[in-house]
């Protein structure tokens, strides 16, 4: 795991080096560095050697899943190499993990640690504690900052580095404000040497989250005792108002009158007994009219801002949309849904892909069964805000935050679509984004559409050129046949149009036809002049009629293109006086006496 802070000058790195081989894999050196507050000298031990070392008073959401991680390097280490881990720390006084304390001093300058620990050790996995084997401590006169863990382990590179760099990349995402870098090399094969970079993107940081007491409907009978072994209070009545939240003096009181005789206000919370206590949680996780809703407050969320940025660093979306929802609970515990939906990028492919984040950690595995995953594929009709699940690259980002995220399995890779508030609070804000997409789409095909409106009638000009002036051209050989004394039969077609309704006739005058004749006799209506204007035509009015408002009224344009009556090309001469001879029939003219 790479390690990030908070930091203005947060930066991570991660070292791989390539030993030697031995039974089909690896052996690695992996060195993780941070430049954050760093850990207490004598608490260094502890820290990575003891599994379960701390307990919870109150909860607090936290990045990660288990809390073991480091322990959990440690424990690999020694499992597959034998080689204990090396620890190099500068511990900052007044400012512990997790955003206690500030690393800057009022001045805005990066306060340094003056002591630098160094500490190789290993774990006694048998009695659960740390073994040491060196520890010491040294002035910082290099002003050496944060922490770096260096293991040795055994492992296959090829198999899993795409999931390390899957890792780092979605990791890139969720935290904008730090920069991340990672260098592998290889000592067999420099070709194989890489290097990734994400730099810092933003200078928001995300509200610290604060540690809240436990809500009543959340608890359970061992946190229940845990809760009474270490209370201060005197009474039931102040137990419940003080060590629980959301309990007022008032409802504690229908509280203790509805779990029965057996209880009263005053009494000590050290009397109550295991039965008593199962009582009482029983009657607190099934009341939910006397309490007020957990606390979303204090919770940590990404914003908005940082995802629209971490997501336009990474992958560089055509289009972005972000939405955040309201805090919501389930189970006593308080959780806000961010989303966001990204198309087109780098590396998108065609249909839906979906990012998962818990807590601003990346889910890597086990993405079918995640709620985010199936609430995008099957309770989200993209097609009603016109995007094409199935040709447009899509991606799809959820991130959940809580104070106990409702994993599944044991791997804790997935939620489960089981729990209804998180599943409604995660397609409401994967619409909310959708709808935002909507109206931008909207736009963008009308657009598409003019474009292939304008790139079909530039196809077909030629092909109209060379028409209109033949029929053009014809017309004025036959007026000037009729000149000189000759008819010229007119086709059936042709006779239609002449006995069409005047309405639907285009009206010239005798000078406009004198015009047109002359400007053929001269050389000045051609065929390349007929394709010059009607590309001018094309390229200034391509997109007459192809807007409509965003309240479905059809604009100006469109309503006059639905009003235009279609206009029927006649002979540029008058009307004919003469019967017109044909093989199959004769046309009699309107004015023709028998």
């Amino acid at each position: 795991e790479i390690v990030e802070d908070g930091d203005k000058n947060a930066k991570g790195k991660k070292t791989k080096e390539k030993k030697k081989r031995a039974g089909g894999d690896a052996y690695f050196t992996v060195t993780v560095r941070d430049n954050g507050c760093g850990m207490a000298h004598d608490a260094i031990p502890d820290l990575l050697g003891r599994v379960l070392s701390g307990s919870k008073y109150g909860v607090r959401q936290t990045r990660g899943k288990f809390g073991l991680g480091a322990k959990m390097a440690l424990i690999w280490s020694k499992k597959s190499t034998g080689v204990p881990i090396r620890v190099k720390s500068s511990h900052v006084k007044g400012v512990r993990g997790g955003g206690g304390g500030n690393l800057l001093d009022d001045e805005g300058t990066r306060k340094i640690g003056p002591k630098v620990s160094t500490c190789v050790l290993d774990i006694d996995i048998y009695k659960n504690c740390p073994r040491v084997l060196e520890h010491k401590q040294k002035t910082n006169s290099d002003e050496w900052i944060g922490t770096e863990i260096q293991v040795q382990v055994a492992g296959n590179w090829t198999t899993y580095k795409s999931r390390v760099v899957q890792y780092l990349h979605q990791l890139a995402i969720i935290t904008p404000y730090a920069r991340l870098e990672m260098a592998y090399t290889n000592q067999t094969d420099a070709k194989k040497n890489f290097d990734l970079n994400f730099d810092r993107r933003s200078d928001n940081m995300p509200a610290q989250a604060r540690e809240v007491k436990h809500h009543p409907t959340s608890v359970n009978n061992l946190l229940i005792q845990q809760l009474l072994e270490r209370t201060n209070s005197k009474s039931l009545l102040k137990f419940l108002t003080n060590d629980l939240s959301g309990i007022t003096s008032s409802a504690a009181k229908k509280l203790i009158e509805r779990l029965g005789d057996s209880f009263d206000a005053d009494m000590s919370p050290e009397e109550l007994d295991d039965k008593q206590i199962t009582r009482l949680v029983q009657v607190l996780r099934k009341t939910d009219d006397l309490f007020k809703n957990p606390d979303g407050g204090c919770l940590s969320p990404l914003g908005e801002y940082n995802l629209n940025l971490g997501i336009q660093k990474v992958i560089e979306p055509d289009v972005i949309a972000t939405a955040r929802e309201k805090p919501g609970s389930y189970d006593g515990h308080p959780f806000i849904v961010e989303a966001a939906v990204s198309l087109g990028g780098n590396n998108a492919k065609e249909g839906i892909t979906v990012v998962r984040f818990a807590n601003r950690i990346p889910l890597l595995f086990e993405t079918g069964a995640d709620v985010a995953t199936r609430v995008a594929n099957s309770k989200i009709k993209w097609s009603s805000y016109k995007i094409d699940h199935k040709r447009e690259k899509i991606t799809v980002f959820v991130s959940i935050v809580s104070t106990k995220v409702p994993f599944k399995g044991t791997g804790k890779e997935y939620i489960g679509d089981d729990i209804v508030p998180i599943q409604a609070s995660v397609k409401k804000a994967l619409q909310t984004c959708c709808q935002q997409l909507r109206a931008h789409l909207a736009k963008r095909n009308a657009l598409r559409d003019v474009k292939e409106r304008k790139s079909k009638l530039l196809k077909y000009i030629p092909d109209v050129s060379r028409s209109l002036f033949g029929i053009l051209d014809g017309m004025r050989k036959r007026k000037l046949d009729e000149a000189d004394g000759l008819e010229r039969l007119a086709s059936p077609r042709k006779r239609d149009q002449l006995l069409s309704p005047a309405s639907k006739r285009l009206r010239v005058t005798k000078s406009e036809v004198d015009a047109v004749v002359k400007g053929l006799e001269k050389g000045k209506l051609s065929e390349e002049a007929i394709k010059r204007h009607l590309t001018q035509a094309v390229e200034e009015n391509a997109n007459t009629g192809a807007f409509d408002d965003q309240s479905g009224n059809k604009s100006k344009s469109s309503r006059d293109e639905e009003e235009r009556l279609p206009l029927f090309i006649i002979p540029i001469y008058d009307k004919p006086t003469k019967v017109i001879r044909h093989p199959l029939f004769d046309f009699y003219p309107t004015n023709h006496k028998a």
